[in-house]
């Protein structure tokens, strides 16, 4: 098949171009850059996906069978209508548009099945409502003329060469023998996708003929409290962890921020929870799920092969600790 790739560059589109080349498809690369990391068999094509006219400009002249859409842009965002127009600018008879979007276009709350209501136009979230709304519009083009969408919801998502200081974090300060500081009582829920099973899920909708008008989430079944995370990262590393927990108020106070550095409990991982019901993805494309720990275990691996690179900034988590400790000493 002659498929396209929106980003794929990075971490999930990396080991999925991988995968689609391995099974002998021919593939082209769209992204804001002149080059890829794969070699002359995968095609390059230079477009602003968020800007429709740059796509059509790009692949004049292509046809393609199938598109992975992966892009999202972080610093302006991409918007519902934007994905929409993008994916009517790509040319060809599509079989598939496979869109990756996010447990965050629920918006919150817990035990979420791919059938509920989105989040609305109203969230004060803009990642949440442009995930919602993106969704929305391939859903409406499937249902207005069998345009074939399926969509993808994965949690947080982790494995080896995850671009997000996440996994590595909580290595880097148990191999530092440093406390890791828990947010207030640690309790938050969390549900992770080891990325090789949402690839997995990926290029089993490129074939499979119920999938198109369907979302899918993928992720581990069970969620995890902040504690559980904490002390699962620690097994992984054959560690014990120290925790220290913080009220999220003196977190506030002191500059913390869960979406920029200095990170106090890795990137974007201190958020409302929000869970899902896994079912779908199993029964419609037979797939087992790689149970957190084991998934722990390889990417581990991997951190002790390339992680340490980063230098990490340790002042916050130090004054958060220190006042924390103190605290507990006065209220004893």
């Amino acid at each position: 098949m002659r498929i396209l790739v929106i980003g794929g560059t990075l971490f999930i589109g990396k080991l999925l171009v991988k995968r689609l080349l391995a099974a002998d498809h021919d593939v082209t690369v769209m992204h804001r850059r002149g080059d890829h990391p794969f070699g002359k068999r995968v095609h390059n094509a230079l477009a602003d996906r968020n800007d429709a006219a740059s796509v059509r400009g790009a692949l004049a002249g292509r046809r393609f069978d199938a598109v992975y859409d992966f892009a999202y842009d972080w610093e302006r965002g991409t918007t519902g209508h934007q994905v929409e127009a993008c994916a009517r600018a790509v040319p060809g008879d599509l079989t598939r548009y496979i869109f990756m979007s996010s447990v965050a276009a629920y918006g919150d709350g817990l035990n979420h099945a791919e059938d509920e209501p989105l989040a609305s136009e109203a969230h004060e979230n803009s990642y949440v409502r442009n995930k919602a709304s993106s969704e929305r519009a391939l859903f409406r083009m499937y249902h207005e003329s069998k345009f074939p969408v399926v969509t993808m919801r994965p949690p947080f998502v982790y494995g080896p060469g995850n671009p997000f200081y996440r996994e590595a974090f909580f290595w880097d300060r148990l191999a530092a023998g440093r406390p890791i500081i828990i947010p207030g009582d640690g309790n938050r829920l969390m549900q992770f996708c080891y990325v090789n099973d949402l690839v997995d899920a990926c290029f089993h909708a490129l074939d499979k003929n119920t999938a198109p008008g369907r979302a899918f989430n993928v992720a581990d079944e069970r969620p995890l409290t902040q504690i559980d995370v904490v002390h699962a990262f620690a097994k992984a590393a054959s560690r014990e962890a120290e925790l220290v927990r913080v009220p999220r108020a003196l977190i506030s106070r002191a500059g913390g921020n869960a979406f920029a550095e200095p990170f106090y409990f890795a990137e974007y991982y201190d958020l409302p929870p929000i869970t899902m019901v896994i079912g779908r993805v199993k029964r419609v494309f037979n797939m087992n799920l790689t149970p957190f720990a084991e998934g722990l275990k390889e990417t581990y691996k991997a951190y002790l092969r390339h992680g340490g690179s980063r230098k990490a900034d340790f002042r916050l988590e130090d004054e958060l600790i220190r006042h924390a400790r103190e605290t507990s000493i006065m209220g004893s």
